[in-house]
């Protein structure tokens, strides 16, 4: 290799720079210990020396800040393992080594190398101290060189193919003794038992628990939290969208198919106010607490104005609870005023987030918070910002969910029927279960208006 352009001579304990004639200087080399990224500020004191990036003559250059001290995000100093990486930093650390290698000094006419140029360089430094990428790296080495992720293209749920314990292989939709079935699984356990339920199906469909290291390394980052924030999460993000709509629907077929006494229906109803106020206080889960309030907030539901009266009258604690703080609640989160203290999240508030990132593809069933109001942009950049606390803890999270999901004994067949693939199988069969989404969720509205109409007539003018 060939020598580099500039020399230092040492004398004792300070430190001289030679420069050599005819070629410009390669800059000031930080004194701290920790070689600074390229991605990240260089604070200095603003006391009239100059910047590293331009010759000096002074024997002793000022040193700058660490890279602890110029993090590029103020949250990451709270990481245990500060060689993990974070999630809006350009380059990952090489986690065999904490020391990172200069980058060489530029080599054109009196020009500063790209980023792009100067990440190659380290990249060759890198692969030349001890690795060798064509035979994989050495044993007992514990990182490596970043690994490109696997960008999904399908997803994760696939009704044909789902081993059910309730469904057949092949079904017609809304089968009647299945739907007697679900009925009966739903009604034999209260709230409680049903929310530890949905919240273990969904932290497992989100990534936020039960990932393996191998699937960490297959997407790039350690939660599916952080994962539903960036380009390649594409597919969780369309995933949690079909998971939120099809849990909505089978509730509100859940409530609308029972025929009985509206006394029955109002009791129905008063269980699924309790679960979404379950899965709001005592599990933290604001994903299927947004669901189970999209199935009671929709047109075939809310009109129903006799069992909505009964349940005032019967279930007046539910009505209230429904009315002064459940909706309340959920009408802050979705205008980014209000969220649930971190210490109980299991699962954030990501609806209107994945729902932004996904707008030409997310089914429209009305005008989102930040169509509806004036202040849509402050909304927008709230659920923005969200997103890096949201990606920032994921093992948050998971941690949480462990603590409120220990010693849980969960039902096989519950399990199954909060599963996202029996739910389509449920709804819309065996064969109707591969058709588009949008074609499901068109015919299945006519269905839930059909099922509602017949639970409670509309009132025709003539008869008022």
């Amino acid at each position: 290799e060939s020598a580099p352009p500039s020399s230092v001579a040492e004398t004792g304990e300070e430190m001289t720079r030679v420069n050599v004639p005819g070629i410009p200087s390669a800059g000031m080399t930080p004194a701290s210990p920790v070689i600074r990224r390229s991605s990240e500020p260089q604070l200095c004191p603003g006391n009239g020396t100059k910047p590293p990036s331009e010759p000096s003559n002074s024997v002793h250059p000022t040193p700058c800040h660490s890279y602890r001290q110029a993090s590029p995000s103020p949250s990451l100093n709270s990481y245990s393992d500060l060689d993990s990486g974070h999630y809006c930093q350009l380059q990952p650390p090489i986690r065999g080594s904490r020391e990172r290698v200069a980058p060489e000094p530029p080599t054109h006419l009196g020009g500063v190398k790209s980023y792009v140029e100067r990440l190659k360089v380290e990249e060759g430094q890198h692969l030349t101290a001890g690795r060798a990428p064509e035979n994989g790296p050495h044993e007992g080495d514990q990182g490596g060189g970043f690994i490109l992720p696997v960008i999904e293209v399908t997803s994760s749920f696939n009704p044909t193919t789902f081993q059910s314990l309730l469904i057949p292989k092949d079904n017609k939709p809304l089968e009647m003794s299945i739907l007697k079935k679900v009925k009966e699984l739903l009604a034999d356990v209260d709230a409680k038992t049903l929310a530890r339920h949905v919240t273990k199906v969904d932290c497992l469909v989100a990534r936020i628990l039960g990932v393996t290291k191998e699937m960490q390394g297959l997407m790039g980052v350690r939660s599916g939290m952080e994962l539903l924030t960036l380009p390649h999460g594409r597919q969780l993000r369309l995933d949690l969208l079909e998971r939120f709509h099809t849990m909505s629907i089978m509730l509100a077929v859940d409530i609308l198919g029972c025929t009985g006494s509206t006394e029955e229906r109002a009791a129905l109803l008063h269980k699924t106010i309790q679960l979404a106020a379950e899965l709001r206080g005592t599990m933290g889960n604001m994903f299927s607490f947004a669901a189970v309030m999209s199935a009671l907030d929709m047109a075939q539901i809310s009109r129903l104005e006799q069992t909505w009266m009964t349940l005032r009258q019967r279930h007046t604690e539910g009505a209230i609870l429904y009315e002064k703080k459940l909706k309340p609640f959920l009408k802050s989160l979705n205008e980014g005023k209000d969220s649930p203290p971190l210490s109980n999240t299991t699962f954030p508030h990501v609806l209107p987030l994945i729902t932004l990132l996904e707008c030409d593809t997310a089914p429209a069933e009305g005008p989102e918070p930040w169509e509806s109001t004036e202040h849509g942009v402050e909304v927008v950049l709230a659920h923005l910002e969200a997103a890096r606390t949201v990606a920032h803890h994921g093992g948050l999270y998971h941690t949480n969910a462990e603590v409120k999901l220990q010693g849980f004994q969960a039902l096989p067949e519950l399990l199954e029927v909060f599963s996202t693939e029996f739910q389509m199988r449920l709804l819309w069969g065996s064969q109707g279960a591969a058709s588009s989404q949008a074609l499901r969720y068109e015919k299945f509205d006519k269905v839930l208006t059909a099922l509602s109409h017949k639970l409670e007539p509309a009132v025709r003018s003539s008869e008022l």
